[in-house]
């Protein structure tokens, strides 16, 4: 994910300077875009954050002028419990969350008292919770964004805990299996190749697209469309599928989740 950074006109070149925010490390899907909009005089810097708690506060705060981190429902879910105005400009990636896990091979193999670690911010929580559902482990009721208290059966057994979505990874040491986000896994070099199960693509997965997002009144900055119609080309969908091999798919290509 990245984070825009204070816009300002630098005389001597002439350059627009946007700061955007990620999480994580950097992302080369951005250092495509940020290559192409160059061209048009737009200077974009990164500004990396170590959790999801930091890009909105800092975009809301003016530190920096767009973030590339969250799904729509994370964004919903942020302004609705800050109070903040933050909005997408744009579609980035989808990146279906993994099941993956150093225990076992096959989700099969999951049995009674195992631990399954999950992210504990509301949306991702709920993702989670859904992907085991869809795998066969638990039933939840239909709340619209599920939490452990939706869970009505848990068929196997299994004991779910929640933690930062960053440290998701890091607790596959101590835990048989974990929910993990494409941007945390990919930071942890796990291979998607090897998870034990992984979301699919459908309409239902839209709230979980990545998105550009800025506050409200910048939703149409000029300089701002600019990167978002440069994110939107062919050649930044072709750096997703080779440096992410399937894993992260350029999401406004798909007509299901426009």
């Amino acid at each position: 994910m990245f984070i825009l950074v204070g816009c300002g006109n630098n005389q001597a070149s002439k350059e627009t300077t946007v700061k955007v925010g990620i999480t994580g490390s950097n992302d080369p899907a951005l250092q495509k875009v940020t290559k192409m909009v160059k061209k048009e005089g737009i200077n974009i810097k990164v500004v990396e954050f170590s959790d999801y708690s930091q890009p909105n506060t800092a975009l809301a705060q003016g530190e920096i002028d767009m973030n590339d981190f969250q799904t729509y429902t994370f964004q919903s879910d942020w302004n609705k419990k800050h109070k903040t105005d933050i909005v997408s400009i744009g579609q980035t990636v989808i990146a279906p969350m993994s099941l993956f896990s150093k225990k076992i091979t096959n989700i099969k193999q999951l049995k009674k008292g195992d631990k399954v670690a999950i992210p504990n911010d509301v949306t991702n929580e709920g993702r989670a919770l859904q992907l085991l559902e869809s795998a066969g482990l638990i039933k939840l009721n239909d709340a619209k964004i599920p939490s452990l208290r939706d869970i009505t059966e848990n068929k196997v057994g299994i004991k779910i805990s929640s933690l930062d979505a960053g440290q998701t990874a890091k607790s596959l040491d101590d835990v048989t299996a974990a929910c993990v986000n494409s941007g945390v896994a990919s930071d942890a070099k796990l291979n998607p190749q090897n998870a034990i199960f992984r979301e699919t693509i459908t309409a239902k997965s839209k709230p979980y697209v990545n998105i550009l997002s800025v506050n409200a009144k910048d939703k149409n900055n000029p300089t701002y469309r600019k990167i978002v119609k440069a994110y939107h080309t062919k050649e930044v969908a072709d750096v997703i599928k080779k440096e992410f091999h399937g894993y992260e798919k350029a999401a406004w290509t798909y007509k299901i989740l426009q």
